[in-house]
C-alpha cells in the first residue's frame, strides 16, 4: 500500500483488474479535459501502465495489463488527446464564465494569463512541451481556447503532444522491463517518484506567486500602479493568438 494510495499508479490498476487501461485512459483524459484533473498522477501512471503492460504480456507470469502495448500506447494517445480537444472547447465555449471572478483559486485569470505566456514564449510548440508540466497539461488546453488559439492548428499540436507525451512515457515504461533491477525500483519507491513530481510542480507556482508580489511592491514602490486582473486579462499582448 502506498502513501498516498488513491494517487498510487500502481494501487489504481491493480485495482481495476481487467479494466486497468479503461481507468487509466479515463484518468488521462480527465487530467487534460477536465479542470480537476491537476490532482491527478499523470507521468508516474503512464510509466507504470508500461510497466505492468510488460509484466503481463512479456513474462510467464503475465501478472499485469494483458494487452499488447501497441494497443495500450494507442489508447492513451487517443484518450490524451480526446482530453486535450475537450479542455480546448470549454475555455474556447465557456472561458469567459468560469475565470469571470477575480480570484478563484486555481480556477483564476492569473493562471490564463501565465499559460498565455507560456504560449507566447514557445509559441504552437508549447501544447506539446506542456504535456510534460504537471498542472500546466491540466490548463493549457483551457488557456488555448481562451485565448482563441487557431482551433486547426491547436489541434495538430495536441495530436503530436498527446501521442509523445501518452504513448511515449508508456513506451518507455514498457521498456524498463527489459532493467529489471531498475524496474523493481520504479515500482517499489513510486511515492517518493509521485512527490517529487508534486513538488516540482508546486514550486514553479509558489516562485511565480512570490515574483508577483515582490514586483508587485516594488513597482508600489516605484509609484507605478500594478495591472489589476481584469487590465491584464484584456491585455491584448497577452491574449493574441
Amino acid at each position: 500500500m502506498g502513501l498516498i494510495p488513491w494517487l498510487d499508479p500502481h494501487e489504481i490498476i491493480v485495482n481495476a483488474g481487467p479494466w486497468a487501461l479503461l481507468v487509466v485512459c479515463l484518468i488521462v483524459f480527465a487530467e487534460t479535459g477536465l479542470l480537476v484533473g491537476f490532482i491527478l498522477p499523470g507521468d508516474t501512471l503512464l510509466i507504470i501502465t508500461g510497466l505492468l503492460s510488460f509484466t503481463g504480456t512479456m513474462t510467464e507470469s503475465g501478472t499485469g495489463i494483458q494487452i499488447p502495448i501497441w494497443w495500450v500506447c494507442l489508447a492513451i494517445a487517443v484518450a490524451a488527446f480526446l482530453g486535450g480537444e475537450v479542455g480546448y472547447l470549454i475555455g474556447h465555449k465557456a472561458g469567459p464564465r468560469i475565470f469571470e471572478q477575480k480570484e478563484s483559486g486555481l480556477f483564476s485569470k492569473e493562471n490564463v494569463i501565465r499559460t498565455n505566456k507560456f504560449f507566447e514564449r514557445w509559441g504552437p510548440i508549447a501544447i506539446v512541451i506542456a504535456r510534460f508540466v504537471p498542472i500546466v497539461r491540466t490548463f493549457a488546453p483551457v488557456a488555448a481556447g481562451v485565448a482563441h488559439m487557431d482551433y486547426r492548428r491547436y489541434s495538430l499540436y495536441n495530436a503530436v503532444g498527446a501521442f509523445v507525451w501518452g504513448a511515449g512515457l508508456t513506451f518507455a515504461g514498457f521498456l524498463l522491463g527489459y532493467i529489471p533491477p531498475l524496474a523493481d525500483f520504479v515500482t517499489e519507491y513510486i511515492d517518493v517518484i509521485l512527490l517529487a513530481a508534486i513538488c516540482l510542480a508546486i514550486i514553479p507556482t509558489v516562485f511565480h506567486y512570490v515574483q508577483g508580489v515582490v514586483k508587485a511592491r516594488r513597482a508600489r514602490k516605484a509609484g507605478v500602479t500594478p495591472l489589476t486582473d481584469e487590465e491584464a486579462a484584456l491585455d491584448p499582448k497577452l491574449l493574441d493568438d
